[in-house]
């Protein structure tokens, strides 16, 4: 396996592309984890104006679901972290206002941290999580779950 050049990247950063080199890879890897990063917006839901973006993080799932299998005889585990909105630098420059919309839209009343996500990916990156494969977790404090802003404000 090697790391994606410039020219061979379809989907997003941080993929892993499978291509023989010469060398077997049963012979160099027994085990190992890919987390990848992914999102709940494309696989999970939409946003208008993000159609590709959303696109190429449901692709990426896409990906881990046949790289899970392919990788599985070398002992290696491929799971994804689906962030929600995280207080990043990003959603920082949106302003004040539209980090109070988006925090009054998660159940939880507050945006997910960039420790949280990496807790997460630790996870899927540790021993204990050895058996587990093919496998997402939504870290974004149930905001996925309301059917409507109205349906949060009667909670």
């Amino acid at each position: 396996m090697r790391a994606m050049g410039r020219g061979d990247r379809h989907q997003s950063q941080g993929h892993l592309s499978r291509r023989p080199r010469g060398d077997s890879l049963s012979e160099a890897v027994r085990s190992g984890r890919i987390v990848i990063t992914s999102s709940i917006t494309g696989p999970i839901t939409g946003y208008p104006g993000w159609t590709h973006y959303g696109a190429s993080k449901a692709g990426q799932l896409g990906f881990m679901r046949t790289a899970c299998i392919e990788l599985a005889q070398y002992g290696i585990t491929v799971n994804a972290v689906l962030p929600g909105n995280i207080l990043s630098e990003g959603l920082i420059g949106m302003g004040a206002d539209y980090k109070a919309t988006m925090a009054a839209s998660v159940p939880l009343k507050r945006l997910g941290t960039v420790a949280a996500i990496g807790h997460a990916a630790l996870y899927f990156a540790s021993r204990e999580a050895g058996y587990v494969t093919g496998q997402t977790l939504v870290v974004d404090g149930g905001q996925i779950l309301p059917e409507s802003l109205e349906a949060l404000a009667q909670a």
